[in-house]
């Protein structure tokens, strides 16, 4: 009976230390997304000064973190970091409206998901959001509602930057480049889409390319405790996107007629 006891006790102080490992290294990478998604819902309550000093410790968090862990490669902390700094911005900036800066902290939270969690990451709950809006800008287009065309536009690259870096994340790099480079097209040759029905085709292919993006990143269920996310941040989206686009596209008529005048 002591070499069974003796046995028991040699193989639990093996695996006491990689279980205690195992659950700090969960613990750590959970308190990162924690972080990240209270800083969004302090936003969303306009307490800026709160979501700042969250979001500055949570650049110690993350910083302790991969030093302890170099689990995360070079890409991934630059792509994190970068949209770290957007939102750390965001609380600093006086001039910035309260949907922009949700905007900005919400692409943010997005990009921690996309690197912390096990399950379907949460960008991919905005294909509904995605594919809405973008199909008002292929209706626009089609009938050459000149002033639509632009507003939606401007509406669908708002959400799409939103969930750009989450998406160099977990997407495939071709996959994100394909998209990218349609994107770019539409975006710079806009009179070019409206008038030729030849150019309208690209957003026959940018639709298709869409939908594949979501169907490679789908292909698991989400956490159901983690749909409650998506569905106010979805519900966020929704509600400005319109705003947003509409005041960028305003905004650009007026910087036109204004070079006119000079």
């Amino acid at each position: 009976m002591k070499w069974k006891a003796a046995i028991f006790l040699m193989i639990m102080l093996v695996i006491t230390p990689v279980t205690t490992l195992a659950t700090h290294h969960t613990s750590s990478i959970e308190k990162l997304d924690q972080i990240s998604d209270e800083a969004l819902q302090l936003v969303k309550s306009s307490r800026y000064e709160e979501a700042k000093k969250l979001l500055e410790y949570f650049s110690d968090q993350f910083l302790l973190y991969t030093m302890e862990n170099h689990s995360f490669s070079i890409d991934e902390t630059r792509i994190v970091t970068l949209a770290h700094n957007e939102a750390v911005e965001a609380m600093s900036n006086g001039t910035m409206n309260h949907e922009e800066r949700i905007n900005r902290v919400t692409k943010f939270r997005l990009a921690i998901d996309a690197i912390t969690s096990s399950n379907q990451p949460l960008w991919t709950g905005m294909e509904g959001p995605i594919m809405s809006v973008f199909a008002e800008v292929k209706e626009a287009a089609l009938k050459g509602e000149n002033e639509s065309f632009h507003s939606q536009l401007n509406s669908f690259l708002s959400l799409y930057e939103m969930i750009y870096p989450s998406m160099k994340l977990n997407a495939p790099v071709q996959t994100v480049q394909k998209i990218d480079a349609r994107i770019q097209f539409i975006d710079e040759y806009r009179p070019q889409i409206l008038s030729d029905q030849t150019s309208q085709i690209e957003l026959e292919a940018l639709e298709q390319d869409l939908r594949d993006l979501f169907d490679q990143t789908s292909e698991d269920e989400a956490d159901p405790s983690l749909w409650w996310v998506i569905i106010t941040t979805g519900s966020i989206i929704i509600v400005t996107l319109s705003y947003v686009g509409w005041k960028k596209y305003k905004g650009e008529k007026e910087k036109e007629r204004e070079k006119k005048r000079m």
